[in-house]
């Protein structure tokens, strides 16, 4: 495995079998890293719930009092 096939990776740690154990990055792209995995969250959950009947304000601050 060559650093060259991970293109965010600026570093690859191995442990003692020479599997890739930890990979540094820069903080900007560990940031949009991070961005993008919760983008693809937002995602699905508005996906699971396309077909659901909106709330009204009133019926969605009752929804929260009750948890």
């Amino acid at each position: 495995m060559k650093i060259e096939d991970y293109p965010l990776a600026k570093e690859l740690i191995f442990d003692t079998e020479g599997n890739i154990s930890q990979v540094i990055l820069n903080y900007t792209d560990y940031q949009y890293l991070v961005e993008a995995i919760e983008d693809r969250g937002l995602l699905q959950a508005m996906r699971q719930v396309k077909d659901e009947k909106p709330l009204s304000l009133q019926e969605a601050l009752d929804e929260l009092d009750k948890e």
